[in-house]
Parts: C-alpha cells; structure tokens; sequence
C-alpha cells in the first residue's frame, strides 16, 4: 500500500505536529498509567514520526506492516528496535506498559471483526495497569458531513531536491472510505506519476467502544486539541 510513497512520505505530511501529539499523549499517559515501567510500543508507526519525541521519555519499540515505511524508520532512527508484522495478529513475546496505534492507522483493519482481532492484539502486549490508546478516523456519517464524496484534497511537500504533489477525490464504496492518491514526484532525473488505492473503515464510536470492552480493557474516548477525532483509551486492570 505504501510501497512508492514510503520515500516520500514525510514530505506529504511535513504539516502534521508530531511533538505537541506527542506532548499530548505522555500527558494522558501520566494521568492514566498504573504500571511501573516505561516501554511503548508504536503499532502502524510509518516512518516513525512520533518516535523521536517519545522516546525522549520512553523506551521504544515500532511495528508496521510496510517493510518500505520501516526501511525509512529505521534509518530515521538508529538504535530503535523495530518489527514487521500485522496490527491484527502480531505476537511479540513481550508486554508494554503502552501501546499506541495513532494517525487512524486502525482503520486500515476495515471490518469490525478485524478491528476486534486488533484490540484483543494489542490488549494481549500490555501490562496490568497499563495503556492502549488508538486514535480512530471518523465514523460514516461525520465524514460524509465533513469529507463529501468527491471532495477534492491537495499536498505539496519536498525541498530543493524533490517535489512532491499528491491529489485526493474521495469515495464511499461499501461502507469504506476510499482514497485513490495520486503522486507526482519531481527530481532532477525527471517526473513520476503513480497511484495508491486507500480503503479505510468508518467505524462508529460503539464499534470502538465493543472492540475494546471485548478485549478485556476499560475504555474511555478523551478529546485532544491537535486531533479533531480525540483518541480512545483502554486501561488494563491492575492483576
């Protein structure tokens, strides 16, 4: 899926404040965390841009399904311990204190099902007293309102070197939140154009809440300034 961008990524979304998430998230982290230890796991970590902030405070680990996105996170970021797997079926061999899985990565799951394997998966890595937060994408009636199917979207990103334009019209097929991404990559050598298909659940907030109560986690939806969908939290009881 993120096979051609993964180079170009962080050049997409140059925008996105990845140190005030991260200020959010060990705020929340502090608030809520029962376990004694300091181990995060980031599932769906892409190339990594959260790690940088957290790690300043946590020891680290990422997951991601894309060999490409975790070439250019473990570049990014020497001394990082980093896994290939799926966020639904994942097995590690080890706890954490936190597991996150941010940026509406977990939509990628696509069915409630599959969103349930995922929570259950998660819940299984963390440590009585510890955390999973995920943040969710918007459910189907809050993205027709705000994301109208057909609703053009554009980025620029680069630097001197490379320029990068993407292009967006959004779709609704079968429930799904589809994104046909359309890349134009300039460098001296020339310009390329390629496309990813992106399918993206729309899951309502009593999916999520059923996934992680199912899951054996106590759950609660807490509001974030820098995310307009806030993020959920599961606690795991204290053994």
């Amino acid at each position: 899926m993120f096979s051609k961008s993964a180079q170009i990524y962080d050049a997409i979304y140059h925008w996105k404040d990845y140190a005030g998430e991260a200020e959010a998230l060990h705020a929340l982290i502090q608030q809520h965390k029962r376990s004694p230890g300091n181990a995060l796991l980031d599932v769906a970590c892409g190339t990594g841009g959260h790690i940088p902030f957290l790690r300043q405070r946590y020891t680290i680990e990422g997951l991601d399904l894309s060999e490409e996105m975790l070439a250019v996170a473990r570049q990014k970021h020497p001394g990082v311990v980093f896994h290939q797997g799926d966020m639904v079926d994942f097995d590690l061999g080890h706890l954490f204190d936190v597991v996150v899985c941010l940026f509406n990565s977990i939509s990628y799951v696509q069915t409630v099902a599959r969103l349930q394997r995922t929570l259950q998966t998660l819940s299984r890595h963390v440590r009585p007293g510890g955390l999973v937060i995920v943040e969710p994408f918007f459910d189907l009636e809050t993205y027709r309102q705000k994301i109208a199917p057909g609703k053009v979207f554009a980025n620029l990103g680069g630097d001197a070197d490379c320029k990068v334009a993407r292009m967006i019209v959004s779709q609704v097929e079968h429930g799904l939140a589809v994104w046909e991404m359309n890349f134009l990559v300039g460098t001296s050598a020339g310009i390329e154009y390629f496309v990813e298909r992106h399918e993206m659940a729309l899951f309502s907030h009593t999916d999520y809440a059923a996934a992680f109560q199912a899951a054996g986690l106590d759950v609660i939806h807490v509001p974030v300034d820098q995310i307009e969908q806030g993020w959920y939290l599961g606690s795991q009881p204290l053994a």
